[in-house]
């Protein structure tokens, strides 16, 4: 099984050349009704990788990395079509909002025509456009000044794509090398700049769990008691919580729960992530009902969004039967918190 982080390690030269990771709307509380859903369920792109990449997914890095820097269009050979991403969450799962990775039309952030088409395509469908996960565009908090800084504003491009889409928020890495407390400050550093540029277009700059100290909820929250900005959360995701580099193997992990837990906080959205499946439909790896307790405790009643890596169902249907058992898990909740 190859999940997002691992094939992202084929070219983590693009990056950058990281070397240890540090990372890595509507209201977010409260509803409008009584009849709102105790929470809203979104699709994550990533879901439908293979579906989008097909074959090129089987590429070298090297060979990877070159085409994802002189020709990135050349990667896109599935039978999905990164356009018609809002139309399959539609009108195969009858998902309202969708959440867009940069690597699936990584060189048009800055083409308003196409970004244009992708709103009007999500606009017709009826669905919601709510963050673009951005992965390849350096660290954040790299220990170079220069280099963050060049980080930082590789990213500017992606808060003004966030925002023509209509997104609440561009979600990021928080990379960084060193000692605990010298990544943390350096994190909080670039983040603290990207911030200040996504706020002035009312754009969130959300992290996300994705390995290294970033899978440490302590310290990922520790970063964003440093950053102490409105405009910059946290985007927990149920199971990135490998604590392990890109370039290590290795099995320490940080207690999901106790993570979730700590940076609900701070999350501006929220990730289901899920692999694989019992035969009563509840996921493997993950107490779907537990978790979903603590992001209801700390007061979020906004999207979740599904994303799919498991080895043994289809794309399609990993999704559907994410789908499936989250709604479950918030008929079961229904009463305790309506």
């Amino acid at each position: 099984m190859e999940t997002r982080r691992d094939f992202l390690k084929k070219t983590a030269a693009i990056a950058g050349g990281v070397g240890v990771m540090g990372l890595g709307s509507a209201s977010l509380s409260g509803c409008s009704s009584s009849k709102d859903p105790l929470f809203k369920i979104s699709l994550a792109e990533w879901s439908l990788n293979k579906s989008i990449f097909g074959k090129s997914r089987q590429l070298g890095g090297e060979e990877w990395a070159k085409l994802l820097t002189n020709d990135p269009d050349a990667l896109l050979q599935g039978e999905i079509k990164h356009l018609d991403f809002a139309k399959v969450a539609r009108q195969d799962f009858g998902i309202d909002a969708v959440e867009y990775v940069n690597t699936f039309f990584f060189n048009k952030a800055t083409n308003k025509n196409y970004l244009k088409e992708m709103k009007t395509i999500a606009e017709g469908e009826g669905v919601n456009s709510l963050l673009i996960m951005c992965d390849r565009e350096g660290a954040l908090g790299d220990p170079d000044n220069a280099a963050r800084t060049i980080a930082v504003e590789n990213h500017y491009k992606w808060v003004d794509a966030a925002r023509h889409l209509g997104c609440h928020s561009i979600r990021v890495n928080a990379q960084s090398d060193g000692e605990y407390d010298e990544q943390m400050k350096l994190a909080a550093d670039g983040l603290s700049k990207l911030t200040e540029y996504g706020a002035k277009h009312d754009i969130n700059v959300i992290v996300e769990n994705h390995g290294g100290l970033s899978s440490n909820g302590k310290w990922l929250s520790g970063v964003m008691d440093m950053v102490n900005h409105p405009r910059c959360g946290t985007l927990p995701d149920f199971g990135n919580f490998y604590l392990g580099s890109w370039e290590e193997k290795g099995n320490e992990w940080y207690d999901r729960y106790v993570g979730v837990e700590e940076l609900m906080p701070y999350a501006k959205a929220v990730s289901a992530k899920s692999h694989n499946f019992n035969e009563d439909g509840t996921e493997k790896n993950t107490d779907y009902s537990k978790m979903m307790k603590i992001v209801l405790d700390a007061g979020y009643r906004s999207y979740v969004g599904i994303e799919y890596e498991g080895p043994d169902l289809s794309e399609m249907d990993g999704i559907a039967a994410t789908k499936k058992l989250l709604e479950k898990v918030r008929g079961e909740l229904a009463n305790k918190y309506s």
